[in-house]
Protein backbone atom coordinates (compact mmCIF):
# COMPACT_ATOMS: atom_id res chain seq x y z
CA UNK A 1 0.00 0.00 0.00
CA UNK A 2 1.19 3.42 -1.05
CA UNK A 3 -0.14 6.60 0.68
CA UNK A 4 0.57 9.89 -0.39
CA UNK A 5 -0.08 13.00 1.84
CA UNK A 6 -0.26 16.76 0.70
CA UNK A 7 0.40 19.35 3.32
CA UNK A 8 0.86 22.85 2.15
CA UNK A 9 1.97 22.58 -0.87
CA UNK A 10 4.34 20.05 0.59
CA UNK A 11 4.38 16.42 -0.64
CA UNK A 12 5.21 13.20 1.59
CA UNK A 13 4.89 9.97 0.37
CA UNK A 14 4.30 6.18 2.65
CA UNK A 15 4.97 2.86 1.77
CA UNK A 16 4.37 -0.67 3.68
CA UNK A 17 3.38 -4.52 2.75
CA UNK A 18 1.16 -4.84 5.32
CA UNK A 19 -2.49 -4.74 4.25
CA UNK A 20 -3.44 -2.18 7.33
CA UNK A 21 -2.36 1.35 8.32
CA UNK A 22 -2.86 3.39 11.41
CA UNK A 23 -2.28 7.24 10.34
CA UNK A 24 -1.64 10.25 12.64
CA UNK A 25 1.38 12.53 14.06
CA UNK A 26 3.50 10.58 16.52
CA UNK A 27 7.31 10.00 16.37
CA UNK A 28 7.02 5.81 16.35
CA UNK A 29 8.85 4.98 13.41
CA UNK A 30 7.29 1.58 13.26
CA UNK A 31 6.37 -0.06 9.67
CA UNK A 32 2.65 0.25 10.90
CA UNK A 33 2.62 3.64 11.46
CA UNK A 34 2.51 7.05 9.27
CA UNK A 35 3.54 10.03 10.81
CA UNK A 36 1.50 12.91 9.50
CA UNK A 37 3.88 15.63 11.58
CA UNK A 38 3.73 18.69 11.79
CA UNK A 39 0.32 19.14 11.60
CA UNK A 40 -1.30 20.33 14.48
CA UNK A 41 -4.54 19.51 13.46
CA UNK A 42 -4.02 15.96 12.96
CA UNK A 43 -4.63 13.57 16.26
CA UNK A 44 -1.67 11.45 17.83
CA UNK A 45 -3.74 8.15 17.11
CA UNK A 46 -5.67 9.92 14.04
CA UNK A 47 -7.36 6.92 11.97
CA UNK A 48 -6.58 3.59 9.91
CA UNK A 49 -6.69 2.93 6.14
CA UNK A 50 -7.08 -0.94 5.56
CA UNK A 51 -7.20 -3.23 2.32
CA UNK A 52 -9.11 -6.07 2.19
CA UNK A 53 -9.89 -8.70 -0.76
CA UNK A 54 -9.29 -5.57 -3.27
CA UNK A 55 -10.63 -3.35 -1.47
CA UNK A 56 -10.03 -0.49 0.53
CA UNK A 57 -11.75 0.75 3.76
CA UNK A 58 -10.73 4.19 5.87
CA UNK A 59 -12.27 4.26 9.81
CA UNK A 60 -11.56 7.67 12.34
CA UNK A 61 -9.96 6.63 15.73
CA UNK A 62 -12.19 9.17 17.77
CA UNK A 63 -9.85 12.02 16.22
CA UNK A 64 -10.65 15.46 18.02
CA UNK A 65 -11.13 17.17 14.87
CA UNK A 66 -12.41 13.77 12.25
CA UNK A 67 -11.70 12.96 8.78
CA UNK A 68 -13.90 13.70 5.68
CA UNK A 69 -13.86 11.34 2.55
CA UNK A 70 -15.13 13.39 -0.03
CA UNK A 71 -16.11 16.26 1.74
CA UNK A 72 -18.22 13.86 3.65
CA UNK A 73 -17.25 13.14 7.24
CA UNK A 74 -16.25 9.85 8.41
CA UNK A 75 -17.80 9.40 12.12
CA UNK A 76 -15.85 7.98 14.93
CA UNK A 77 -16.21 3.94 14.91
CA UNK A 78 -17.46 4.09 11.14
CA UNK A 79 -15.75 2.02 8.11
CA UNK A 80 -16.17 3.57 5.36
CA UNK A 81 -15.37 2.15 1.55
CA UNK A 82 -12.99 4.23 -0.61
CA UNK A 83 -11.60 4.40 -3.79
CA UNK A 84 -7.95 5.00 -4.52
CA UNK A 85 -8.25 7.95 -6.09
CA UNK A 86 -11.36 9.65 -3.70
CA UNK A 87 -9.91 12.63 -1.31
CA UNK A 88 -9.38 11.80 2.33
CA UNK A 89 -9.14 15.07 4.37
CA UNK A 90 -7.25 14.85 8.33
CA UNK A 91 -6.73 18.31 9.82
CA UNK A 92 -4.94 20.27 6.92
CA UNK A 93 -3.31 16.90 5.25
CA UNK A 94 -5.09 15.34 2.29
CA UNK A 95 -4.22 11.57 1.19
CA UNK A 96 -4.78 9.69 -1.41
CA UNK A 97 -3.80 6.09 -1.27
CA UNK A 98 -1.96 4.75 -5.19
CA UNK A 99 -3.20 1.03 -5.67
CA UNK A 100 -0.43 -1.63 -5.39
CA UNK A 101 0.27 -3.06 -8.83
CA UNK A 102 -1.37 -6.41 -9.87
CA UNK A 103 1.54 -8.75 -10.13
CA UNK A 104 0.03 -10.49 -13.38
CA UNK A 105 0.51 -10.60 -17.15
CA UNK A 106 -2.75 -9.42 -18.07
CA UNK A 107 -3.97 -7.00 -16.19
CA UNK A 108 -6.60 -4.22 -16.41
CA UNK A 109 -4.61 -0.51 -17.01
CA UNK A 110 -5.09 1.99 -14.55
CA UNK A 111 -5.00 5.83 -15.89
CA UNK A 112 -4.24 7.73 -12.75
CA UNK A 113 -5.11 11.41 -14.36
CA UNK A 114 -7.26 9.68 -16.41
CA UNK A 115 -8.21 9.98 -19.92
CA UNK A 116 -10.74 12.89 -21.11
CA UNK A 117 -13.68 11.43 -23.78
CA UNK A 118 -14.20 13.85 -25.99
CA UNK A 119 -17.96 14.39 -27.50
CA UNK A 120 -18.56 12.56 -30.84
CA UNK A 121 -19.05 15.15 -33.61
CA UNK A 122 -22.98 15.15 -34.46
CA UNK A 123 -24.06 15.01 -37.63
CA UNK A 124 -27.94 14.77 -36.87
CA UNK A 125 -29.92 16.13 -33.93
CA UNK A 126 -31.83 12.92 -33.70
CA UNK A 127 -30.72 12.48 -30.24
CA UNK A 128 -28.89 8.97 -29.33
CA UNK A 129 -30.69 6.06 -30.26
CA UNK A 130 -30.95 3.90 -27.35
CA UNK A 131 -32.01 0.47 -28.22
CA UNK A 132 -33.13 -1.25 -24.39
CA UNK A 133 -32.48 0.35 -21.24
CA UNK A 134 -32.77 -0.86 -17.44
CA UNK A 135 -33.18 0.06 -14.15
CA UNK A 136 -29.83 -0.74 -12.28
CA UNK A 137 -31.29 0.06 -9.15
CA UNK A 138 -33.80 -2.80 -9.64
CA UNK A 139 -34.18 -6.08 -11.39
CA UNK A 140 -38.11 -5.94 -11.66
CA UNK A 141 -38.25 -5.18 -15.43
CA UNK A 142 -35.73 -7.46 -16.77
CA UNK A 143 -37.50 -9.93 -18.83
CA UNK A 144 -35.99 -13.53 -18.82
CA UNK A 145 -37.20 -15.06 -21.69
CA UNK A 146 -37.27 -18.92 -22.60
CA UNK A 147 -38.93 -19.54 -19.22
CA UNK A 148 -42.55 -19.39 -17.78
CA UNK A 149 -43.78 -16.96 -15.77
CA UNK A 150 -43.33 -18.29 -12.76
CA UNK A 151 -39.40 -19.25 -13.51
CA UNK A 152 -38.89 -16.39 -14.51
CA UNK A 153 -40.16 -14.70 -11.00
CA UNK A 154 -38.44 -16.52 -9.11
CA UNK A 155 -34.87 -16.50 -10.93
CA UNK A 156 -35.46 -12.69 -10.73
CA UNK A 157 -35.86 -12.87 -7.24
CA UNK A 158 -32.69 -14.62 -6.69
CA UNK A 159 -30.58 -12.05 -9.20
CA UNK A 160 -32.05 -9.23 -6.60
CA UNK A 161 -30.97 -11.33 -3.88
CA UNK A 162 -27.13 -9.27 -3.05
CA UNK A 163 -29.20 -5.73 -3.17
CA UNK A 164 -31.46 -7.57 -0.57
CA UNK A 165 -28.84 -8.17 1.43
CA UNK A 166 -26.55 -5.57 1.16
CA UNK A 167 -28.92 -2.97 2.88
CA UNK A 168 -28.87 -5.06 6.29
CA UNK A 169 -26.43 -3.51 8.36
CA UNK A 170 -27.85 -5.45 11.55
CA UNK A 171 -28.07 -9.70 11.97
CA UNK A 172 -31.73 -9.56 13.12
CA UNK A 173 -33.09 -7.82 10.30
CA UNK A 174 -30.88 -9.69 7.74
CA UNK A 175 -31.65 -13.15 9.11
CA UNK A 176 -34.95 -12.21 8.66
CA UNK A 177 -34.84 -10.83 5.25
CA UNK A 178 -33.04 -14.52 4.15
CA UNK A 179 -36.02 -16.11 5.49
CA UNK A 180 -38.59 -13.87 3.74
CA UNK A 181 -36.54 -14.16 0.48
CA UNK A 182 -36.64 -17.79 0.84
CA UNK A 183 -40.41 -17.72 1.07
CA UNK A 184 -41.00 -16.01 -2.48
CA UNK A 185 -38.54 -18.26 -4.05
CA UNK A 186 -39.88 -21.71 -2.77
CA UNK A 187 -43.57 -20.65 -2.25
CA UNK A 188 -44.47 -24.94 -2.33
CA UNK A 189 -43.23 -25.43 1.30
CA UNK A 190 -45.15 -24.50 4.59
CA UNK A 191 -42.39 -23.85 6.64
CA UNK A 192 -39.10 -22.22 5.81
CA UNK A 193 -35.58 -21.57 8.27
CA UNK A 194 -32.67 -20.62 9.24
CA UNK A 195 -30.07 -22.81 11.13
CA UNK A 196 -26.91 -21.38 12.20
CA UNK A 197 -23.68 -23.27 13.09
CA UNK A 198 -21.92 -21.87 16.34
CA UNK A 199 -18.12 -22.33 15.61
CA UNK A 200 -17.06 -22.27 19.18
CA UNK A 201 -19.48 -25.14 20.49
CA UNK A 202 -20.36 -26.79 17.00
CA UNK A 203 -24.07 -26.27 17.89
CA UNK A 204 -27.18 -25.77 15.42
CA UNK A 205 -29.23 -22.76 16.55
CA UNK A 206 -32.45 -21.56 14.79
CA UNK A 207 -32.18 -17.96 14.12
CA UNK A 208 -34.98 -17.27 12.07
CA UNK A 209 -38.16 -19.07 11.17
CA UNK A 210 -41.55 -18.39 8.62
CA UNK A 211 -44.30 -20.60 8.70
CA UNK A 212 -47.88 -21.21 8.44
CA UNK A 213 -48.60 -23.38 11.09
CA UNK A 214 -46.24 -24.92 12.95
CA UNK A 215 -42.49 -25.10 12.16
CA UNK A 216 -40.40 -28.24 12.22
CA UNK A 217 -36.51 -28.01 11.02
CA UNK A 218 -34.68 -31.57 11.62
CA UNK A 219 -31.44 -31.08 13.46
CA UNK A 220 -30.48 -34.53 12.10
CA UNK A 221 -31.21 -33.12 8.50
CA UNK A 222 -29.70 -29.60 9.07
CA UNK A 223 -26.74 -31.70 10.69
CA UNK A 224 -26.40 -33.74 7.65
CA UNK A 225 -26.35 -30.24 5.39
CA UNK A 226 -23.63 -29.07 7.55
CA UNK A 227 -21.18 -32.36 7.80
CA UNK A 228 -21.72 -33.49 4.21
CA UNK A 229 -21.41 -29.75 2.64
CA UNK A 230 -24.08 -30.80 0.29
CA UNK A 231 -27.74 -29.71 -0.71
CA UNK A 232 -30.70 -32.17 -0.61
CA UNK A 233 -34.03 -33.21 -0.88
CA UNK A 234 -35.41 -35.43 1.72
CA UNK A 235 -38.63 -37.30 1.72
CA UNK A 236 -40.58 -39.99 4.16
CA UNK A 237 -40.89 -42.50 1.70
CA UNK A 238 -37.81 -42.65 0.97
CA UNK A 239 -35.89 -42.48 4.16
CA UNK A 240 -38.59 -43.32 6.58
CA UNK A 241 -38.81 -41.52 9.90
CA UNK A 242 -36.00 -38.89 11.36
CA UNK A 243 -35.24 -38.01 14.57
CA UNK A 244 -33.83 -35.27 16.58
CA UNK A 245 -35.55 -31.96 15.69
CA UNK A 246 -34.89 -28.46 16.84
CA UNK A 247 -38.27 -27.63 16.56
CA UNK A 248 -41.25 -30.71 16.72
CA UNK A 249 -43.33 -31.55 14.03
CA UNK A 250 -44.57 -34.29 11.30
CA UNK A 251 -42.11 -33.41 8.03
CA UNK A 252 -42.93 -35.38 4.97
CA UNK A 253 -41.10 -33.28 2.66
CA UNK A 254 -37.88 -30.93 2.39
CA UNK A 255 -34.96 -29.27 1.12
CA UNK A 256 -31.78 -28.46 3.09
CA UNK A 257 -28.65 -26.68 1.85
CA UNK A 258 -25.72 -25.82 3.79
CA UNK A 259 -24.47 -21.47 3.88
CA UNK A 260 -20.79 -22.80 2.85
CA UNK A 261 -18.34 -19.54 2.22
CA UNK A 262 -14.89 -20.31 2.53
CA UNK A 263 -15.07 -24.04 2.54
CA UNK A 264 -16.65 -23.50 6.64
CA UNK A 265 -20.43 -24.03 6.98
CA UNK A 266 -22.15 -21.47 8.25
CA UNK A 267 -25.25 -22.85 8.64
CA UNK A 268 -28.37 -24.27 7.10
CA UNK A 269 -31.13 -23.10 4.67
CA UNK A 270 -34.56 -25.18 5.77
CA UNK A 271 -37.44 -25.89 3.75
CA UNK A 272 -40.39 -28.39 4.86
CA UNK A 273 -43.88 -29.52 4.11
CA UNK A 274 -45.98 -31.35 5.96
CA UNK A 275 -48.27 -32.96 3.28
CA UNK A 276 -46.96 -36.61 2.11
CA UNK A 277 -47.73 -35.38 -1.57
CA UNK A 278 -45.82 -32.29 -1.62
CA UNK A 279 -43.14 -32.40 -4.07
CA UNK A 280 -39.69 -30.05 -4.41
CA UNK A 281 -37.94 -30.26 -7.83
CA UNK A 282 -34.19 -30.34 -9.02
CA UNK A 283 -34.72 -26.96 -10.15
CA UNK A 284 -35.99 -26.00 -6.72
CA UNK A 285 -33.09 -27.48 -4.69
CA UNK A 286 -30.70 -25.28 -7.66
CA UNK A 287 -32.90 -21.68 -6.38
CA UNK A 288 -32.58 -22.90 -2.86
CA UNK A 289 -28.16 -23.52 -3.30
CA UNK A 290 -28.36 -19.99 -4.46
CA UNK A 291 -30.20 -18.60 -1.98
CA UNK A 292 -27.76 -19.93 0.14
CA UNK A 293 -24.73 -18.93 -1.53
CA UNK A 294 -25.54 -15.27 -0.79
CA UNK A 295 -26.94 -16.19 2.49
CA UNK A 296 -23.66 -16.95 3.14
CA UNK A 297 -22.19 -14.77 1.55
CA UNK A 298 -24.17 -11.76 3.63
CA UNK A 299 -23.62 -13.69 7.10
CA UNK A 300 -19.57 -13.71 6.45
CA UNK A 301 -19.38 -10.40 5.87
CA UNK A 302 -21.42 -9.41 8.49
CA UNK A 303 -19.44 -11.33 11.30
CA UNK A 304 -15.89 -9.87 9.25
CA UNK A 305 -17.62 -6.42 9.97
CA UNK A 306 -18.10 -7.23 13.65
CA UNK A 307 -14.81 -8.84 14.27
CA UNK A 308 -12.91 -5.90 12.17
CA UNK A 309 -15.08 -3.72 14.55
CA UNK A 310 -13.96 -5.48 17.89
CA UNK A 311 -10.70 -5.48 16.87
CA UNK A 312 -10.66 -2.08 15.72
CA UNK A 313 -12.12 -0.84 19.10
CA UNK A 314 -9.62 -3.20 21.06
CA UNK A 315 -7.09 -1.34 18.74
CA UNK A 316 -8.00 1.88 19.21
CA UNK A 317 -7.82 2.08 23.21
CA UNK A 318 -4.54 0.16 23.22
CA UNK A 319 -3.08 3.14 20.74
CA UNK A 320 -4.31 5.89 23.31
CA UNK A 321 -1.95 4.04 26.36
CA UNK A 322 0.94 2.30 24.82
CA UNK A 323 3.28 3.05 21.64
CA UNK A 324 2.29 1.71 18.17
CA UNK A 325 5.08 -1.05 18.53
CA UNK A 326 3.74 -1.95 21.90
CA UNK A 327 0.53 -2.22 20.63
CA UNK A 328 0.80 -4.23 18.00
CA UNK A 329 3.30 -6.61 20.05
CA UNK A 330 -0.17 -6.72 22.67
CA UNK A 331 -2.16 -7.23 19.72
CA UNK A 332 -0.31 -10.30 18.71
CA UNK A 333 -0.28 -11.95 21.60
CA UNK A 334 -3.91 -11.83 22.22
CA UNK A 335 -3.72 -14.33 25.03
CA UNK A 336 -2.37 -11.55 27.09
CA UNK A 337 -5.54 -9.32 26.08
CA UNK A 338 -7.63 -10.75 29.17
CA UNK A 339 -9.77 -8.54 31.89
CA UNK A 340 -7.86 -9.36 35.33
CA UNK A 341 -4.93 -8.13 37.13
CA UNK A 342 -1.30 -8.96 38.43
CA UNK A 343 1.28 -7.67 41.39
CA UNK A 344 4.28 -5.83 39.62
CA UNK A 345 6.74 -3.79 40.22
CA UNK A 346 6.98 -0.55 38.20
CA UNK A 347 8.00 2.59 37.99
CA UNK A 348 5.04 5.75 38.18
CA UNK A 349 5.66 9.35 36.48
CA UNK A 350 2.79 12.06 37.51
CA UNK A 351 3.45 15.32 35.31
CA UNK A 352 0.95 17.89 36.07
CA UNK A 353 1.12 21.40 33.66
CA UNK A 354 1.58 24.35 36.25
CA UNK A 355 -0.71 27.15 35.84
CA UNK A 356 -2.75 25.32 33.29
CA UNK A 357 -6.36 26.31 35.01
CA UNK A 358 -5.54 29.75 35.48
CA UNK A 359 -4.01 30.16 32.19
CA UNK A 360 -7.41 28.67 30.38
CA UNK A 361 -9.81 30.87 32.01
CA UNK A 362 -9.70 33.56 29.99
CA UNK A 363 -9.75 30.83 26.76
CA UNK A 364 -12.22 29.71 24.02
CA UNK A 365 -13.03 25.98 25.01
CA UNK A 366 -11.50 24.75 21.46
CA UNK A 367 -8.28 26.84 22.15
CA UNK A 368 -8.08 25.53 25.77
CA UNK A 369 -8.22 21.96 24.34
CA UNK A 370 -6.09 22.53 21.22
CA UNK A 371 -3.57 23.75 23.98
CA UNK A 372 -3.92 20.64 25.85
CA UNK A 373 -3.33 18.77 22.95
CA UNK A 374 -0.30 20.40 22.02
CA UNK A 375 1.58 19.94 24.63
CA UNK A 376 0.52 16.31 25.48
CA UNK A 377 2.29 15.42 21.56
CA UNK A 378 5.45 16.64 23.02
CA UNK A 379 5.38 14.88 26.01
CA UNK A 380 3.84 11.72 25.03
CA UNK A 381 6.34 10.50 22.24
CA UNK A 382 8.62 11.22 25.02
CA UNK A 383 7.25 8.67 27.11
CA UNK A 384 6.64 6.06 24.43
CA UNK A 385 10.31 6.68 23.43
CA UNK A 386 11.53 5.22 26.65
CA UNK A 387 8.97 2.14 26.54
CA UNK A 388 6.05 3.89 28.84
CA UNK A 389 3.09 3.79 28.96
CA UNK A 390 0.18 5.71 29.28
CA UNK A 391 -2.27 4.85 32.46
CA UNK A 392 -4.54 7.97 32.34
CA UNK A 393 -4.62 11.46 31.75
CA UNK A 394 -5.66 13.31 34.43
CA UNK A 395 -7.21 16.36 33.22
CA UNK A 396 -4.23 18.71 32.13
CA UNK A 397 -1.60 15.96 33.88
CA UNK A 398 -0.63 12.57 33.00
CA UNK A 399 0.34 9.41 34.79
CA UNK A 400 3.07 7.20 33.31
CA UNK A 401 3.88 3.85 34.03
CA UNK A 402 7.55 2.11 33.39
CA UNK A 403 8.05 -1.78 33.17
CA UNK A 404 4.43 -2.88 32.44
CA UNK A 405 2.81 -4.30 30.52
CA UNK A 406 6.15 -5.27 28.48
CA UNK A 407 8.73 -6.02 31.26
CA UNK A 408 11.71 -3.64 31.54
CA UNK A 409 14.70 -4.53 33.77
CA UNK A 410 15.76 -0.69 33.14
CA UNK A 411 12.14 1.23 33.77
CA UNK A 412 13.57 3.33 37.06
CA UNK A 413 16.66 4.65 34.46
CA UNK A 414 13.75 5.11 31.84
CA UNK A 415 11.40 6.82 33.43
CA UNK A 416 13.63 9.41 35.09
CA UNK A 417 15.58 10.01 31.66
CA UNK A 418 11.80 10.22 30.05
CA UNK A 419 11.05 13.25 32.94
CA UNK A 420 14.18 15.03 31.98
CA UNK A 421 13.55 14.84 28.18
CA UNK A 422 9.94 15.88 29.03
CA UNK A 423 11.08 19.08 30.24
CA UNK A 424 13.00 19.78 27.22
CA UNK A 425 10.49 18.99 25.04
CA UNK A 426 8.35 21.73 27.19
CA UNK A 427 11.19 24.23 27.01
CA UNK A 428 11.58 23.65 23.52
CA UNK A 429 7.29 24.22 22.54
CA UNK A 430 7.52 27.17 24.99
CA UNK A 431 10.20 28.43 22.96
CA UNK A 432 7.65 28.33 19.92
CA UNK A 433 4.49 28.83 21.39
CA UNK A 434 6.26 32.20 22.74
CA UNK A 435 7.56 33.15 19.18
CA UNK A 436 3.60 32.97 18.20
CA UNK A 437 2.70 35.20 20.97
CA UNK A 438 0.73 32.76 22.68
CA UNK A 439 0.70 32.24 26.84
CA UNK A 440 3.15 29.08 27.72
CA UNK A 441 3.04 26.41 30.98
CA UNK A 442 5.30 24.88 32.84
CA UNK A 443 4.96 21.30 34.09
CA UNK A 444 6.06 19.88 37.20
CA UNK A 445 6.69 15.72 37.20
CA UNK A 446 7.40 13.56 40.26
CA UNK A 447 8.62 9.97 39.86
CA UNK A 448 8.31 7.01 42.54
CA UNK A 449 8.13 3.34 42.04
CA UNK A 450 6.83 0.50 43.79
CA UNK A 451 4.53 -2.63 43.68
CA UNK A 452 1.10 -1.95 41.85
CA UNK A 453 -1.72 -4.39 40.65
CA UNK A 454 -1.56 -3.84 36.83
CA UNK A 455 -4.13 -5.27 34.36
CA UNK A 456 -6.80 -4.75 31.86
CA UNK A 457 -9.98 -3.54 33.37
CA UNK A 458 -13.58 -2.72 31.41
CA UNK A 459 -15.48 -4.80 29.06
CA UNK A 460 -14.60 -7.66 26.31
CA UNK A 461 -14.77 -4.66 23.59
CA UNK A 462 -13.22 -1.94 25.42
CA UNK A 463 -10.26 -2.84 27.89
CA UNK A 464 -8.35 -0.41 29.46
CA UNK A 465 -5.07 -0.80 30.52
CA UNK A 466 -4.10 1.03 34.36
CA UNK A 467 -2.33 0.06 38.03
CA UNK A 468 -3.54 0.37 41.16
CA UNK A 469 -1.94 0.82 44.73
CA UNK A 470 -0.19 3.09 47.47
CA UNK A 471 2.64 3.39 44.51
CA UNK A 472 0.04 5.49 42.67
CA UNK A 473 -0.77 7.68 45.60
CA UNK A 474 2.78 8.28 46.56
CA UNK A 475 4.14 9.34 42.73
CA UNK A 476 0.96 11.69 43.10
CA UNK A 477 2.54 13.31 46.12
CA UNK A 478 6.03 13.95 44.51
CA UNK A 479 4.06 15.07 40.80
CA UNK A 480 2.32 17.56 42.66
CA UNK A 481 4.63 18.87 45.32
CA UNK A 482 7.35 19.32 42.12
CA UNK A 483 7.17 22.71 40.77
CA UNK A 484 7.61 24.33 37.20
CA UNK A 485 10.46 22.43 35.45
CA UNK A 486 11.34 20.19 38.73
CA UNK A 487 11.57 16.36 37.97
CA UNK A 488 11.19 15.65 41.82
CA UNK A 489 12.10 11.43 42.23
CA UNK A 490 11.28 9.15 45.28
CA UNK A 491 14.57 7.77 47.63
CA UNK A 492 13.47 4.49 46.13
CA UNK A 493 13.82 5.69 42.88
CA UNK A 494 17.09 7.31 43.75
CA UNK A 495 18.56 4.48 44.77
CA UNK A 496 18.66 2.99 41.67
CA UNK A 497 19.48 5.91 39.09
CA UNK A 498 22.28 7.68 41.24
CA UNK A 499 25.29 7.07 39.25
CA UNK A 500 23.06 8.95 36.26
CA UNK A 501 22.03 11.72 37.32
CA UNK A 502 22.76 14.63 40.07
CA UNK A 503 20.26 15.00 42.25
CA UNK A 504 19.57 17.76 45.53
CA UNK A 505 17.90 16.26 48.48
CA UNK A 506 14.79 18.44 49.61
CA UNK A 507 11.38 17.87 51.59
CA UNK A 508 8.21 18.25 50.33
CA UNK A 509 5.00 18.11 52.79
CA UNK A 510 2.12 16.31 52.00
CA UNK A 511 -1.44 16.22 53.05
CA UNK A 512 -2.09 12.71 54.56
CA UNK A 513 1.74 11.68 55.30
CA UNK A 514 3.30 14.27 56.77
CA UNK A 515 6.83 15.20 55.53
CA UNK A 516 8.69 13.09 52.63
CA UNK A 517 12.20 13.17 51.41
CA UNK A 518 12.84 14.27 47.82
CA UNK A 519 15.18 14.56 45.32
CA UNK A 520 15.61 17.43 42.44
CA UNK A 521 17.39 16.10 39.94
CA UNK A 522 18.76 17.32 36.51
CA UNK A 523 20.84 16.31 33.55
CA UNK A 524 22.35 12.74 33.38
CA UNK A 525 26.46 13.29 34.61
CA UNK A 526 28.92 13.14 32.08
CA UNK A 527 30.00 10.09 30.67
CA UNK A 528 33.38 10.73 31.77
CA UNK A 529 32.92 11.29 34.90
CA UNK A 530 33.75 8.37 37.42
CA UNK A 531 30.93 6.16 38.85
CA UNK A 532 30.22 7.54 42.12
CA UNK A 533 27.61 8.05 44.28
CA UNK A 534 26.53 11.63 44.49
CA UNK A 535 26.34 13.33 47.97
CA UNK A 536 22.43 12.40 47.97
CA UNK A 537 23.01 9.21 46.93
CA UNK A 538 25.43 8.75 50.14
CA UNK A 539 22.48 10.60 52.47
Amino acid sequence: MRIVAYYRGREKAWETRAAEAVFGRTDDKSAAVFDLSPDQKVSRVHGRIWEEGGVYWIEDLNSTRGTRLNGIEVKAGEKRQFHPDDQIVVGETTLRVVAAPIDALKQTNYLEHGTVLLPEIRTTDTGVAIAEDVNASTLDGVRVRGLGEEAARRLKLVCDLPLQFAGKTQLEPLLRAIVDRLVEVIPNAESWGLVLRDAKTDRLLLKAYHSAGSCSVSETLARRAVDSRKAFIWKRSLEGDIEGTLLAGPIAAGMYAPLLWQDEALGVLCADSHKAEARFTDDDLLLMVMVAQYAAMAVATHNLQERLRHESAVKANLMRQFSPAVAERLLGHRGRLHLGGERNEVTLLCSDIRGFTKMSRDMEPDDIMETLNEYFAYLVPVIFAHHGSIDKFLGDGILAVFGSPEPDPAHHEHAVTAALEMQAAMEKLNTARRARGVPTSEVGIGVHCGEVVQGFVGTADRMEFTVIGDAVNRANRYGTAAQGKDVLVSPEVLEHVWRLVEAEEITITTKHEGELRAYRVTWPKAASEPSHASSAGRR
